[in-house]
């Protein structure tokens, strides 16, 4: 073991070390200490902290604070619409050095090739990305899903080494229920992690999520609910992504004696907000600004979730653990500058000092539409009434509203002067020509149509518009681009994000992502769309596990009875 041997004589002073880091202000997540102190590197790991002052590279820091790498406790990057390439250019210049990823959202359209794709790339990149098992895929039967990954997947994927755990138990009725293939899934990962997704489960139904072997959950919303998790021995994940923020409301819950339970997570994150915000690193700053200790904030996105996790080799500056380093130059305002992957300087002031060019080939040609015949986006008129899914502003909830939409040719159709908008999705990864159609209001639409192959969960092809003509036209035009997002008007593209890779991600840089994005909403609006970021709320629409009304391939479907409706 000539590593282990080498690395002790440089701990012992004996050998000098690769790099020393002279002067850090070394923050102490072991014991909530601050330590003035030299740290020494060799081949990739701590060797010490202390007093060194052989180094075949010396960086002086003057005083600079010094703390772990953070960790990304549980996050789906498919929802920066990066590659993994480029989200590693997003992250790693803002401190995040290990992300634990749940691709429930590739795996839903693309299987065990779309896991494959994201390990593959998690050893070519200055970020350590581990993963869990995505548990439900599909989501639900109400919608026809690219891949479903059984049990015998599920063993699959945790013989690999990359995959430490279980993904969140979205199906938590199963667990209740005992249901056989859920019950396979968690005997299949017992003594390992497992991710929890229980939103307003309390009493005696959280006992028994629990006696299942479920760890943690990141979907709580209240202070009560996040202390009774806690209580009874859940670990606490706080969220604060792009649509769903609870650090304000949870922070309290987070106390002397409950915060060795507790971590950071961002769970959903846009390409904007990674470029704007940051990632964990702006959960810990806005834990801070709520008043938060910040040497607790930053054991909270670092010694906390490599404790959960079982990554003993990470979470703190002491001796054998990976050399993930980062430097900030004051605490609370939380700036990150120099970022140390394995001891290598792979960021500095916000920049990546690292680049991989990705292959827009992998994982192409898997949006398979059946050709779009203006017939089957017809809705033949039954009595006078139809359900029509509500937007609520500022959520992904909606509502169940019984309206009349226009009439025309014996048919249901758009009504602009109401606000009901045509919503219709298209099965895309069979070709089975499955085409579930339905009606929204509060898309503000007055012409055109806007379309996705972003449509959670099974990430099928979704459409809102005014006419079926222009439905028929976004529709084609996310298979003729293989995917992404796309604005439709007076028979013509206004604007597109090109999504090859499974129909989710870009293998563009984040600048270009971004601004293709911008060009898009500005796009959207000049058609009369008001609600922020519609395609986001698009993409929720077909969602069949999140209440009132949805609309799959299979049709309008009404979550509180689990059924197909029309």
């Amino acid at each position: 073991m000539p590593h282990t041997a080498n690395l002790i004589r440089v701990a012992r002073g004996e050998l000098p070390a690769d790099l020393v880091l002279h002067d850090a202000q070394v923050v102490n997540t072991v014991t909530g200490s601050i330590d003035r102190a030299d740290v020494a590197i060799y081949e990739g790991n701590i060797a010490g902290v202390g007093t060194y002052k052989e180094g075949c590279e010396y960086v002086d820091l003057d005083g600079d604070y010094l703390l772990p790498g953070l960790i990304d406790g549980h996050t789906h990057i498919e929802s920066s619409m990066l590659h993994p390439a480029r989200y590693a250019e997003a992250v790693v210049p803002r401190g995040t050095l290990t992300l634990v990823t749940d691709l429930h959202e590739i795996a839903n359209a693309c299987g065990l090739d779309g896991i494959e794709f994201a390990i593959r790339w998690s050893h070519r990149i200055p970020l350590d990305m581990l993963f869990m098992a995505p548990s439900c895929v599909p989501a639900t039967p109400l919608e026809t899903s690219g891949a479903e990954l059984g049990p015998a997947a599920i063993r699959q994927l945790l013989a690999r080494p990359e995959v430490i755990g279980l993904g969140e138990v979205m199906n938590y009725p199963g667990v209740l229920y005992a249901s056989p293939d859920v019950l396979d899934k968690l005997e299949a990962a017992k003594g390992r992690p497992i991710d929890g997704h229980a939103p307003g489960l309390r009493g005696m139904d959280l006992n028994a999520y629990l006696a299942a072997g479920i760890m943690s959950d990141h979907e709580c919303t209240t202070r009560e609910e996040a202390e009774e998790k806690l209580r009874k021995g859940m670990w606490l994940m706080i969220r604060e992504g792009s649509s769903e923020k609870n650090v304000e409301e949870l922070l309290p819950a987070v106390t002397d004696n409950t915060f060795h339970h507790c971590m950071f997570v961002v769970d959903d994150r846009t390409a904007a907000d990674l470029a704007r915000d940051g990632d964990i690193d702006h959960v810990v700053r806005r834990a801070i600004s709520l008043g938060m200790n910040p040497i607790r904030a930053i054991r909270l996105a670092t010694y906390t979730p490599a404790r959960y996790f079982r990554m003993f080799d990470r979470g703190s500056i002491s001796a054998g653990k990976i050399a993930h380093l980062v430097t900030v130059r004051d605490l609370r305002s939380f700036v990150v500058d120099r970022v140390f992957h394995r001891g290598r300087l792979v960021a500095q002031r916000g920049e990546p000092l690292f680049g991989v060019t990705p292959d827009s080939r992998e994982l192409a040609d898997t949006v398979r539409l059946a050709p779009t015949q203006l017939e089957s986006l017809r809705i033949p008129r039954t009595g006078s009434e139809f359900p029509v899914i509500e937007l609520v502003p500022g959520q992904i909830v909606t509502r169940k509203r019984i309206m009349a939409p226009a009439i025309r040719d014996d048919a249901f159709v758009s009504d602009v002067a109401r606000d009901i908008l045509k919503v219709v999705v298209a099965e895309r990864h069979r070709g089975t020509g499955n085409v579930g159609k339905g009606f929204v209001t509060g898309f503000g639409l007055q012409r055109g149509a806007l379309a996705s192959t972003i449509g959670h969960d099974s990430h099928n092809a979704i459409c809102v518009g005014v006419a079926d003509e222009d439905i028929a036209g976004a529709i084609d035009a996310l298979q003729h681009m293989q995917g992404g997002l796309v604005v439709f008007a007076d028979g013509a593209v206004k604007a597109a994000l090109p999504l090859p890779i499974g129909g989710l991600l870009s293998p563009e840089p984040l600048a270009m992502v971004i601004e293709a994005q911008t060009e898009l909403e500005e796009a959207a609006r000049q058609l009369g769309v008001t609600p922020q970021s519609p395609f986001s709320l698009l993409s929720f629409l077909a969602l069949p596990v999140i209440p009132e009304l949805r609309v799959t391939d299979l049709g309008v479907v009404d979550v509180a009875t689990f059924q197909v409706i029309a």
